[in-house]
């Protein structure tokens, strides 16, 4: 391939329109930051509807019902996922408590989409994964990134072999955070690398496939949890990924996928909408695809419209983000925690005390 063979226009995205897939009643498992910026994407982006919302108290329950005008609250786990008006429960509570929320739903036979990590590990997600299929319910990790038109992009831009033989991706995600923020409590799995790192991860695995030797290095914050990793993962083929996550500093946040005949860029935050930019391998010609839709966590209906689109289908689970791909993940960062000596058990004992409860 020559510089010349770049295509004039990248290809156009190819997601689902929201009318194209089934209207369906969803629960919310979950009052935080992330749950409330998908509801408000779900209405003002889809057909999708949410009908019940849970939180471990009434208060904060019916603050988040009435604020995003959903007519029932339940205050228990169990009363969310016995509604037999729910067709799909979102799992958007902290970490620690996301396999419970799954399981608790697919035991009720509710179909779960939940939020990224699916799992403290590739245990917790191999286990919710086995459950799910055992129930005959879809289920899937929202990892929005990768459902986002700017991806489908990038996805068509891999399978056409634009770039050549890829070898490498680099990627940052680098946010500040400040007490008492959640990421930096060690009871609620806090520290970079489930928040962050599991969107460079995401990347060079989904790009290059399974890691197949982990290098890491990093710190610890003052409260015990991961503040920054920086990672090197080798791939099949030898090919390589350089990774960096910080909750410490805000970093560019871009990601880039080399190979021998063409780069592409996503300039930050790569995990968000946003352009595409493809240039030859000796840099003299250039072909982006502009996002026309640059609205950041708007954007997160999308993992919701996938869901949909499989359920109508009647898939158990997503060919774009299947319990494959989310395990070769968590395996990844598994071996990262291992090596830089982090463990969760503060959150796991913290989610069997309020599972006690529930």
């Amino acid at each position: 391939m020559t510089p010349l063979s770049l295509p004039d226009a990248l290809p156009a995205p190819r997601r689902p329109s929201p009318d194209s897939v089934p209207s369906l009643r969803w629960g919310v498992l979950g009052t935080g930051w992330i749950a409330s910026r998908f509801v408000t994407s779900l209405q003002a982006s889809t057909a999708q509807r949410v009908v019940a919302v849970c939180s471990r108290t009434k208060e904060s329950a019916d603050a988040f019902a009435t604020t995003h005008s959903i007519e029932r609250t339940r205050s228990s786990v169990a009363g969310l996922v016995s509604d037999p008006d729910v067709d799909v429960v979102y799992v958007a509570t902290p970490h620690h408590l996301h396999r419970a929320g799954a399981l608790a739903a697919v035991e009720a036979g509710k179909h779960v989409l939940v939020e990224k990590p699916i799992g403290l590990d590739a245990v917790e997600a191999q286990e919710i994964s086995k459950a799910a299929r055992a129930a005959g319910v879809f289920c899937m990790e929202a990892m929005w990134t990768l459902f986002l038109p700017r991806f489908d992009v990038v996805r068509q831009v891999l399978e056409a072999g634009l770039l050549g033989e890829v070898h490498t991706v680099l990627a940052d995600h680098g946010e500040h955070f400040d007490p008492p923020h959640r990421i930096l409590d060690p009871t609620m799995a806090g520290g970079s690398l489930l928040d962050l790192g599991t969107y460079v991860t995401t990347l060079a695995t989904w790009a290059l496939g399974p890691a197949t030797r982990v290098q890491a290095a990093g710190s610890i914050t003052e409260s015990g949890v991961n503040g920054q990793a920086a990672m090197v993962l080798t791939h099949a083929h030898e090919a390589t990924s350089v990774l960096h996550s910080t909750l410490l500093t805000r970093t560019p946040t871009s990601a880039t996928i080399a190979g021998t005949q063409a780069t592409l860029t996503l300039p930050g935050p790569f995990f968000m909408p946003g352009d595409v930019v493809v240039t030859s391998a000796d840099g003299s010609r250039s072909v982006t695809w502009t996002d026309p839709e640059p609205i950041g966590h708007g954007a997160l209906h999308h993992s919701a419209l996938e869901a949909a689109r499989c359920i109508g289908d009647g898939l158990l689970e997503s060919p774009m983000r299947d319990a494959v791909s989310v395990q070769a993940n968590l395996r990844a960062l598994d071996e990262v925690t291992r090596q830089l000596g982090i463990t969760y058990d503060a959150a796991r004992s913290r989610e069997r005390s309020v599972t006690a409860t529930q």
